[in-house]
């Protein structure tokens, strides 16, 4: 177990997640898949982790979301144009997933966005933050 406070920047795509942790340093990228988020979620749970920080990708961040809340690990949902704008704050002109994974990381660290609450089943969505 990593005693380090990690960050975590997960860009989500169609077929994969690029992982960040930072200040490790450390870069994975798995599919996007039940089965493949299942198995990241219990590496994650293996670090020390501070926040989770996603944008939200027009639902196809919803199980990610729903097993990290699941095991207790901290997640925020951004919008997608916070991340975008630190980017370029930061000058980070480049852009791929893994770079956007860092980014994410380091927004998380910078600006500490909440913790997305825990949505009961009935109410069936998953808020974003403005």
């Amino acid at each position: 177990m990593e005693n380090i406070s990690q960050w975590v920047g997960i860009d989500i795509s169609k077929a994969t997640l690029d992982v960040y942790l930072r200040p490790m340093g450390k870069a994975m990228k798995v599919a996007n898949t039940k089965e493949d988020i299942s198995k990241l979620v219990e590496t994650l749970k293996s670090y020390t982790v501070n926040l989770i920080v996603l944008e939200a990708t027009g639902g196809l961040e919803t199980e990610l979301v729903i097993q990290l809340q699941e095991a207790d690990l901290p997640v925020a949902l951004i919008n997608p144009r916070q991340g975008r704008d630190f980017a370029k704050a930061t000058g980070k002109l480049a852009k791929t997933d893994a770079i956007d994974a860092q980014i994410l990381a380091h927004f998380g660290e910078a600006m500490q966005p909440q913790i997305l609450a825990v949505e009961s089943e009935e109410s069936g969505s998953i808020p974003i933050l403005q």
